[in-house]
């Protein structure tokens, strides 16, 4: 804590969200949607995080076993974006098929745009273009000091929600966060187009490959390794294929490292494409400008998800939300991926408590960095999960400004209630 006594910030809000991503744009929006006064802060120019700056584009999974399990806001903005741009949804009931065949494809600019009408629509006051510099406790608030093109200015919040992915403001007030000897790798977002995947000459295409490797001019990350890399890549246009060993995202200097790497694994693996027979004119179609970061650090929660726990389908008395996806862990030495779907009926929750790093007065996260082992937080890391969770702790946030008290004050059915009352799926309601 700050040794300076403690005063009124500028500008106080109920509710300071820091993170516009999948987990941070519905805890704000819901927060509003409540009464509460609500700032959403942003380091890019666009809202939603993964979907949008990154470039996965693809946010799932809202259904399982043939029902929905996640609606509430994130649905509603996912919804609101399909019929903008006559996307067709997946047959939800053809539960059989591939987890990546129900997720739900959207066009970034529209759905970003959508996300600015909703926070528009609730309330929300934004800064964009924004990051946090620092966070301290002074009496019964949190002093939260931004970074913005003008400067260094601070706000204060009642409540501060941390959905950086990062768990940046729990580090800044000084919890702790825990982070995993072998972190799996970040992937840039690129679709490769101007060729048929089935025209190929892959047994040739095969030795040029495995020269490649052999010379050091491609690694086996570039294209993410497994059974058959180079065919699975093509077939799939490069999109989501491309593995960063060690990439994370602690500092700028950590993020500029990924950043620089991924541009360089997309040219290197262009430039040995463009080589090859029946690949002469291919080109890029879609890129990301920011590298996607699967893991990087977890808070340490008041309870930890475990991978059991996950698998299990484990209903936890204090579950604020659903979470449906199989356990994705990309290998750390980025060759392969180990996926291990749910059994038949199960559907895994999430715990209030998760969201709450010990030590905490009235800061809690929403999204990757909730408290989960790797298995566990390989899984609910995905879009879906993080909006859920991320309408959960707006609606928790929101509840105890009002009411001035802690989050654990807020009782788990008044919570449950808000949440059902505002579209969410919700365990026990």
């Amino acid at each position: 804590m700050s040794g300076r006594a403690p005063h009124a910030a500028a500008h106080h809000y109920d509710v300071v969200v820091i993170g516009g991503g999948p987990g941070g744009w519905p805890a704000a929006v819901q927060a509003a949607r409540l009464g509460a006064r609500t700032l959403l802060v942003e380091k890019n120019g666009a809202l939603g995080g993964t979907t949008t700056v990154a470039g996965v584009a693809l946010p799932g999974l809202f259904h399982a076993w043939g029902e929905q399990v996640i609606a509430g806001i994130g649905w509603e903005a996912v919804s609101r974006s399909v019929e903008l741009s006559g996307t067709t949804l997946p047959d939800f009931a053809r539960w059989d098929q591939p987890h990546w065949r129900l997720q739900v494809p959207v066009v970034p600019a529209l759905f970003a745009a959508v996300i600015d009408e909703l926070a528009h629509e609730a309330g929300v006051r934004l800064r964009l273009h924004t990051m946090l510099a620092d966070v301290r406790r002074e009496g019964d608030q949190w002093v939260v000091t931004l970074c913005g093109k003008e400067g260094l200015s601070e706000v204060g919040a009642s409540v501060l929600v941390d959905a950086t992915g990062d768990a940046d403001a729990v580090a800044a007030a000084g919890l702790t966060r825990l982070t995993n000897p072998h972190r799996q790798p970040g992937t840039p977002m690129v679709v490769f187009g101007g060729y048929d995947p089935e025209s190929l000459d892959y047994p040739t295409l095969d030795r040029a490959y495995r020269s490649a490797l052999d010379s050091g001019e491609l690694s086996h990350a570039d294209m993410a390794g497994g059974r058959d890399p180079l065919r699975t890549f093509l077939r799939a246009h490069g999109e989501n294929r491309i593995h960063l060993i060690g990439a994370t995202s602690t500092t700028s200097a950590d993020r500029t490292a990924a950043e620089v790497a991924g541009r360089a694994a997309l040219l290197r693996i262009f430039r040995f494409l463009r080589r090859q027979p029946g690949l002469e004119q291919i080109r890029i179609d879609r890129w990301a400008v920011e590298t996607g970061i699967r893991e990087s650090h977890t808070i340490d929660g008041l309870v930890r998800i475990t991978g059991a726990d996950y698998a299990s389908g484990r209903v936890w008395p204090d579950a604020v939300s659903y979470s449906f996806y199989p356990i994705d862990v990309h290998s750390p030495d980025g060759d392969g991926i180990d996926i291990r779907p749910l059994a038949r009926g199960v559907v895994a929750t999430i715990p209030r408590r998760a969201l709450i790093p010990r030590g905490a007065s009235n800061l809690l996260v929403a999204g990757r960095c909730a408290s989960g082992d790797q298995d566990a937080n390989s899984a609910f890391r995905v879009q879906a999960s993080c909006m859920a969770m991320g309408q959960a702790a707006g609606a928790n946030a929101a509840l105890a400004a009002q009411k001035g008290c802690d989050l654990l004050d807020i009782d788990i059915s008044e919570l449950r209630r808000t949440l059902h009352d505002h579209g969410a799926i919700v365990p026990g309601a």
